[in-house]
């Protein structure tokens, strides 16, 4: 999935994301692809989008200019989701990026797929899940914010049990040995669960995290990639009882 020369379009409802995140943001895509195009959408009128204007500038963001002229409609999702077609028919882009933890974006994500362009979603831990599921990969911007950013005291639903994940990544690409390619468990991750990232659970790597699981058990054969198990439930029954004596 990953192209660093991929043309990427960045897409940020300003009235959704903190500006305390915009470098972050930008450093992570940089692993995607090239920012080609990066835009920002909101009323830049009201005062609530202040701290966006140094960021701007600072980072080559264009403002998009939203009036919100009706109550209760966001005019500043109608903008965006315009926009990313417009883009999409241009035909100069690989891959998109929502910045939003409104799933209003849920269809626009699903729509640019089918059109077989990549879609990469950033937003918050509390973003619905009918968001996350519609893009390839969802980063969360927990795990990019830096120190000094904004905080965000929302309430977040816990982080999915990492067990049952990486076990189930495993078995469905395990060779007849009950082996399983590393590389080719980070590749069913990355399908089965678009906001799995390691770095949820404290590692950088999803080597290092899989490293840690006393459940599996990890092989580096020599001059071969390397690959993971789930432990025989014998060997981790008599490593249990050699524990306790």
């Amino acid at each position: 999935m990953t192209d660093p020369a991929a043309r990427l379009a960045v897409l940020v409802d300003a009235d959704n994301i903190s500006p305390s995140h915009a470098a972050a943001i930008l450093a992570e895509l940089a692993r995607y692809g090239v920012p080609t195009v990066k835009r920002a959408y909101g009323d830049w009128t009201t005062q609530q989008l202040t701290g966006w204007k140094s960021e701007l500038g600072r980072h080559a963001i264009q403002p998009i200019q939203q009036f919100a002229n009706t109550v209760g409609k966001n005019s500043t999702d109608s903008a965006l989701i315009i926009d990313a077609m417009d883009l999409l028919y241009s035909g100069n882009l690989d891959a998109f990026a929502i910045v939003s933890s409104d799933s209003d974006f849920t269809r626009l994500a699903t729509r640019l797929r089918e059109s077989g362009k990549t879609v990469y979603g950033l937003g918050r831990r509390r973003t619905p899940a009918a968001l996350q599921s519609a893009v390839d990969k969802f980063i969360f911007l927990e795990v990019l914010q830096e120190e000094g950013a904004e905080p965000d005291d929302e309430p977040v639903d816990a982080l999915p049990d990492l067990r049952p994940i990486l076990e189930g990544a495993i078995r469905s690409t395990a060779q007849d040995d009950g082996w399983s390619l590393l590389g080719m468990v980070g590749t069913y991750l990355g399908k089965a669960h678009a906001s799995f990232d390691p770095r949820h659970y404290g590692f950088s790597r999803l080597g290092l995290l899989v490293a840690a699981q006393d459940y599996l058990e990890v092989d580096h054969p020599d001059g071969g990639d390397p690959r993971v198990r789930v432990k025989p439930r014998r060997t981790a029954r008599k490593r249990a009882a050699a524990k306790k004596s």
